[in-house]
């Protein structure tokens, strides 16, 4: 039975890390393909961690998101050869914006 789940908690993640976003898209865009999979589509949480206001991530420093989207984190995979430095910059942004409401 754990085989079962673990196996599908790999599904899952794998599902969430399919595909590039075009190199112009914006934060929302990005996070709306690659993170609300697994942080909700309102950055509420599910299977990762809340994002939005009141987070523990709404008090991190930017530099620790950045770390935290390039290298992965605990069940979280890493997405350095995913974005480009910029796609993270707008991704951080928009996740500040978000928090900030």
């Amino acid at each position: 039975m754990r085989r079962v789940a673990i196996l599908a908690l790999l599904g899952v993640l794998a599902a969430a890390c399919v595909g590039k976003p075009p190199e112009v898209a914006t934060g929302e865009e990005i996070y709306l393909q690659l993170c609300s999979n697994c942080h909700g589509d309102r950055l509420q949480g599910g299977l990762g961690p809340a994002l939005g206001p009141g987070s523990n991530a709404a008090t991190q420093p930017d530099q620790f998101m950045t770390l935290a989207i390039t290298e992965g984190r605990g069940r979280m995979p890493s997405f350095s050869t995913t974005l480009t430095g910029a796609q993270v910059d707008r991704l951080v942004e928009y996740l500040r914006e978000e928090q900030a409401e």
